[in-house]
């Protein structure tokens, strides 16, 4: 995902880049209907709820609402990391640390079973940076230099 500082300008800027600058609460979904992608977003001052799972069929499940959640993800379930963005075809990542990986840390219920994820920073693994070969570059495709 690529944002233009204006529709004349050459200058791009990553999504977290952007996302990075929003001040205050925020949490947001955004589906594009031409290609059947999802954007979501949360802030890192956990001012807003969000939360997300997987329904019976293999779909992502996001809404600020947990009864929804619950009802179509049973308890598979989990509340959406803060200060990340997730991208269907990029992934999840952290917009506060975009060079560091997110780990996957088991969610366990009040019965004792695994039934999600949440996902920590991990301040000791990094991605791979994006190659730095010209500002003519487009970036639009970074997500396919990552490991």
């Amino acid at each position: 995902m690529c944002i233009y500082a204006s529709s004349d300008s050459f200058i791009s800027f990553t999504a977290d880049q952007v996302i990075k600058d929003l001040d205050g609460p925020f949490a947001f979904v955004l589906y594009d209907t031409k290609v059947g992608t999802v954007f979501t977003a949360l802030g890192s001052n956990g001012g807003v709820k969000l939360y997300w799972g997987i329904a019976a069929d293999g779909s992502v499940v996001i809404s600020d609402d947990l009864d929804v959640i619950k009802a179509g993800c049973a308890k598979s379930f989990a509340p959406f990391p803060t200060g990340c963005i997730f991208h269907s075809e990029a992934g999840l990542m952290s917009f506060e640390h975009p060079m560091h990986k997110l780990r996957a840390m088991p969610r366990v219920d009040s019965e004792g079973v695994i039934c999600g994820a949440n996902f920590k920073v991990d301040l000791y693994s990094r991605v791979n940076s994006i190659p730095r070969v010209g500002s003519e570059t487009n970036w639009v495709d970074w997500a396919s230099h990552q490991s």
